[in-house]
């Protein structure tokens, strides 16, 4: 008989709606019963891409003894921590303070006023791996509970001033943001570089897509040829590696080894959209063909595979089909022998690594073992017909794993990720000149701005048949608004700048701390145990750090203090912590080095599609300046009456026309792309 999650959206509550267990979701009425039956919580927080959570799904939470002792003795809530990042902020922290480390599944264990008393990860069903069994914990604490509460409560209580204390921003704030910061931060990065496979540090591997945009805006600062091999190596290897979906595009989330070569094959969204942010990036300032087929392959394959029909983004495909991980994706080599014209089969077998041992549990996760240049050398044929065979082959592994049961998807639209991916999206249709990618970030905003906008304010999640749910956390504010910005650059439709400057103002007048920075959670929130205050970048940036991002940028396009000043107090706050540990605040190393450089804001004014402003357009798409900011308008159009460079901008001699300003001045208009781009080159060298 269905539980109390049937009636919920989430696929991953859904997932648990026929458990035997009494779950509930997080709500007032869990937790008035917990008051009221005077019986402590089990909160268990996990997301539906999460292999470790199916596992403790199946032996435990599926079991009718385990679930009759969690009836018995607990009020049980599952949270999708997908929806509910401020829960999983405040719990994980408990968790990783009681037992020293965390992950998903959460399993905690509160008081009926939500105090955590004892908490852990993954549980077993029977003792092993050094860990009890859940259903040993399950009694100790429920004994615990019973003769030793008194104890327990004070242990509660401590974890519960831990966590005010965690929530503060830090005491140490070291000398505020300066050049010398980028150099330590880049130094700090050098030493744990993986100089052989790339990326940072051992094994398990995660893509580092933020500490590697910084690295490109630091070269693009200061010409350091180290930061950039560092991305260099760190790209091809990723590329070229198994945790690279090499037939349909897309990463998976991270590397059990250090080569790259086998992932944990969930692929979340947000990787996703970071990772291919990068790879473009780094395409404007290389220019390597790799680099770009990695970006539009990635694309491709969200449009393909991970967006609704109106346009939101999905958030999640999951490591597992037929309950084997990574099952859709290996190969036996009689597989690759069946399905490759006979003559090739040497060929691909060697350049996608195959072989009949196999290199995980006896089948083949596809990865470049041979690039298509030493193919050709060493088979003796020449590269172009090397390329027509593999992708001949590529087309034809890529069509016989289509009728395989694919992994399942998370359909949750986040909109916090799914602005990273809209911001993608819209980038690398100006950059790549792909009109099909500014449509896909078109639709999304306006998916976004239609579906999940609720009397005016944004929600954080939706899904099919229920629609908008929870308010919006602090990520979901700025990272939408900064997508917003960066399509405004990519159409110049004023409505878009518009609305990421409302979305702003929301978290100045909602989210900000009068000490500094800002709070996870509106001010006008669910009251929980603290009000978080993620700090630190995750797999995902920092909320603090995406919202100083887009406060600086929109000060660029306004010239209001305002929004300047409030991110430069929260990075002033950030600096030592940003200092000393660099490779967990990579985003808040792309903010200060935007902080730190004076914006370049150029002004063009023109007739839209006509040639002579297309050019000077291309210029400022074609190479990359992370400190350019780009504004547009029609002669006499709407959009000087809220962007201030606008304003008595005008063409020159018929002629579209670009103004540069720096600093406090301007430079002469310019008519000619040449100028433009040697204006710009001069201006950005100053």
């Amino acid at each position: 008989m269905p539980n109390r999650l049937s009636g919920e959206s989430s696929p991953y509550l859904l997932q648990h709606a026929d458990n035997p267990v009494d779950w509930y979701p997080w709500s007032e009425e869990a937790l008035a019963r917990a008051r009221a039956e005077d019986k402590p919580i089990f909160l268990s927080i996990g997301y539906a891409s999460c292999h470790w959570c199916h596992v403790m799904a199946h032996e435990s939470f599926e079991d009718l003894e385990t679930a009759a002792i969690m009836n018995e003795h607990f009020i049980n809530i599952k949270v999708d921590r997908e929806e509910r990042p401020d829960l999983d902020t405040i719990y994980m922290t408990a968790v990783i303070a009681m037992s020293g480390q965390g992950g998903w599944p959460m399993s905690v264990f509160l008081t009926p006023d939500g105090k955590p008393i004892y908490g852990g990860t993954y549980f077993p069903p029977e003792d092993r791996y050094g860990i009890p069994s859940f259903k040993r914990v399950l009694r100790t604490v429920a004994r615990a509970y019973r003769e030793e509460r008194d104890k327990l409560i004070e242990g509660g209580t401590q974890v519960l001033a831990y966590l005010q204390q965690s929530m503060r921003l830090p005491r140490q704030h070291g000398d505020g943001i300066t050049v010398q910061t980028l150099d330590r931060a880049y130094t700090g990065l050098s030493n744990t570089f993986d100089a052989i496979y790339g990326g940072f540090g051992k094994a398990p591997k995660f893509p580092p897509a933020m500490p590697l945009e910084f690295l490109l805006r630091y070269y693009t600062r200061t010409q350091e040829e180290r930061a950039l091999q560092m991305v260099r190596r760190s790209l091809i290897r990723m590329a070229h590696g198994g945790i690279y979906d090499q037939l349909g595009g897309g990463f998976h989330r991270y590397a059990t080894d250090v080569r790259w070569l086998v992932p944990h094959f969930e692929k979340m969204l947000y990787d996703n959209a970071l990772l291919a942010r990068v790879y473009l990036h780094a395409w404007q300032v290389e220019g390597v063909p790799l680099y770009r087929r990695v970006v539009e392959q990635t694309l491709d394959y969200i449009v393909r595979e991970m967006t609704h029909p109106e346009g939101g983004f999905y958030s999640a495909q999951d490591a597992d089909s037929e309950g084997e991980e990574g099952k859709f994706y290996i190969w036996s080599y009689d597989e690759i022998a069946a399905l490759v014209s006979q003559p090739d089969v040497e060929l691909v077998a060697r350049h996608f690594g195959v072989t009949e041992r196999g290199n995980f549990d006896g089948k083949n996760i596809l990865h470049i073992a041979m690039e298509e240049e030493d193919l050709a050398v060493s088979m003796q044929r020449d590269v172009t017909s090397v390329r027509a065979v593999l992708e001949r082959a590529r087309q034809t592994l890529f069509q016989a794993r289509a009728q395989r049961i694919p992994p399942a998807k998370d359909e949750k639209v986040l909109t916090a990720w799914n602005g990273l991916m809209m911001g993608t999206f819209a980038e690398a249709g100006r950059v790549l000149k792909r009109p099909d990618y500014l449509e896909v970030a078109r639709r999304n905003a306006e998916f976004v701005l239609r579906e999940m906008m609720l009397e005016d304010q944004l929600m954080r999640a939706w899904c099919q048949g229920t629609g908008a749910r929870h308010q919006a956390y602090l990520e979901d504010y700025a990272a939408y608004a900064a997508a917003l910005l960066t399509l405004y650059q990519a159409t110049f439709e004023v409505r878009w700048f518009l609305q990421a400057r409302a979305l702003a103002d929301v978290i100045l007048e909602r989210f900000i701390d009068s000490e500094g920075g800002f709070f996870d959670t509106r001010d006008d929130h669910e009251h929980v145990l603290v009000r978080p205050r993620q700090l630190q970048d995750s797999a995902t940036p920092s909320g603090n750090a995406l919202a100083a991002d887009v406060l600086l940028r929109l000060a660029a396009y306004t010239g209001e203090r305002r929004y300047r000043d409030a991110a430069e107090k929260i990075l002033h706050v950030m600096s030592a912590l940003i200092e000393q540990y660099p490779s967990g605040f990579g985003h808040w190393l792309s903010v200060a080095a935007y902080y730190l450089a004076p914006p370049v804001l150029v002004a063009v004014v023109g007739l839209p599609e006509a040639s002579d402003t297309l050019d000077l357009l291309d210029v400022l798409s074609g190479r990359y300046r992370p400190h350019v900011e780009i504004a547009f308008n029609t002669p006499g159009g709407e959009a000087m009456q809220h962007i201030p460079v606008l304003k008595g901008r005008e063409m020159r001699d018929g002629r579209a026309t670009a103004y540069i300003c720096h600093g406090f001045s301007c430079r002469p208009p310019v008519v000619d792309a040449g100028d433009l781009e040697a204006q710009l080159q001069q201006t950005l060298s100053s």
